[in-house]
């Protein structure tokens, strides 16, 4: 008898410490998956269980397989990223991914440079660059279209904006993707007024040359009083002014194709300051060429950029300069950057837009061609030419070659 009890609480002991050390196992083991599931939560893999020990060796190996299985996901997902964004930084569109709360987690570097600046972190730093383009940025949303005007580096861009909505995780974002229309609007421009100026002179001259010619042939007639002979006189000068005037804007329409080479724009500067040199010395003024970046080699057409350099030059010299001075760099984003600055009388802001528009010209002799026509020449070189700045201090036309 003795033995059947001694034998029953040896068996009930084996089983409870049975139990008892199962149950113990379970909430290790338990405690280990909640350890692993709050730190792959918290984005957390610097840990790892120890599977040295014999007891729970297999448990730990799992738990381990289960983490490199998660960090091996987490890296290629980080790979993936770094390929998408590799992409999208080689995308002539600029795209920046915005928060509700106007931060920016990610922006592309096309986007910095159409914005030109160094880093986007939120668009309220838009502000510096540009009211408006701040506001295009806020006030853009899913399936609407935006456009903002701004200056930067290369001069005054316009772009346009467009905005898809996505979700990230919990967070409800807007992405804004924009490209620069700034060329497209000057073709545009640039072709309703040679359209125009066809117009325009092909009518002007039909009307104006017969009547030039009809009253040369009436000069001719014996016979006629000096009333008559200066009336006849006056109409004929006329007209042959108003032909010559006319005549001058038909440039406008039928700028010739660039022939470009290579050339070191220094060698050019200094030949422009060289045939300006006469008429800077009648108004006291003094031109000087500074090369910022060394042995700028430009690809274009040599007399047609050397006619536009030559214009602005006399063209500050007419509005009371006593300091030109032309500078070359090469910014960021390999683009040949000219200025043409001078300390003369400042461009009102009431004729900052206008004096490319053909007709349009402060100067009482003026013709409004010049600005005009050096605008297309530097359209056909696939560049821009743009008035960056006017003031008291100093005056910026800005040609840049892209």
């Amino acid at each position: 008898m003795t033995k059947i009890v001694l034998i029953s609480v040896i068996i009930v002991t084996a089983a409870v410490t049975a139990v008892i050390t199962s149950l113990l196992t379970s909430r290790k083991m338990r405690g280990k998956v909640a350890y692993m599931l709050d730190a792959l939560e918290d984005k957390e893999l610097n840990f790892r269980f120890d599977e040295r020990r014999i007891r729970g060796r297999k448990f730990n190996r799992t738990l381990n397989r289960l983490r490199n299985i998660f960090d091996k996901e987490r890296h290629e997902i980080i790979e993936q990223e770094k390929y998408f964004g590799l992409m999208l930084d080689h995308v002539r569109t600029g795209i920046a991914v915005v928060e509700p709360d106007g931060r920016v987690n990610y922006c592309n570097s096309t986007a910095l440079v159409l914005l030109g600046i160094a880093t986007l972190g939120h668009i309220r730093q838009l502000r510096a660059v540009s009211e408006s383009l701040y506001e295009a940025f806020q006030n853009i949303t899913d399936g609407t279209e935006e456009k903002a005007s701004y200056y930067n580096e290369s001069g005054k861009m316009t772009i346009s904006l467009t905005a898809s909505a996505a979700t990230i995780g919990k967070t409800q974002v807007r992405v804004i993707a924009f490209n620069d229309i700034s060329n497209e609007i000057a073709e545009n421009e640039q072709q309703s007024w040679s359209r125009l100026i066809r117009v325009l002179t092909h009518e002007i001259m039909n009307t104006v040359t017969p009547i030039a010619s009809l009253s040369e042939t009436l000069l001719r007639f014996d016979g006629m009083n000096d009333e008559i002979r200066n009336g006849l006189g006056t109409i004929s000068q006329s007209s042959r002014g108003l032909i010559k005037f006319v005549d001058s804007y038909r440039n406008l329409t039928r700028v010739a194709p660039p022939v470009r080479k290579a050339f070191y724009f220094k060698e050019l500067a200094e030949r422009v300051i060289g045939l300006t040199r006469e008429q800077a010395l009648m108004y006291g003024a003094s031109c000087t060429y500074i090369e910022k970046t060394d042995d700028i080699i430009l690809y274009a057409d040599e007399g047609q950029i050397t006619q536009i350099l030559i214009n602005l030059v006399k063209n500050a010299i007419q509005a009371d300069a006593q300091k030109v001075e032309i500078t070359a760099e090469i910014n960021s984003s390999e683009h040949i950057i000219i200025n043409v600055i001078n300390d003369g009388s400042p461009i009102s802001k009431e004729s900052r837009e206008e004096i490319f528009i053909p007709f349009f010209t402060t100067k009482q002799e003026g013709t409004g061609i010049g600005l005009s026509l050096s605008r297309q020449i530097m359209r056909l070189h696939n560049g821009t030419l743009s008035l960056t700045r006017s003031d008291v201090k100093e005056t910026v036309f800005t040609l840049t070659f892209k």
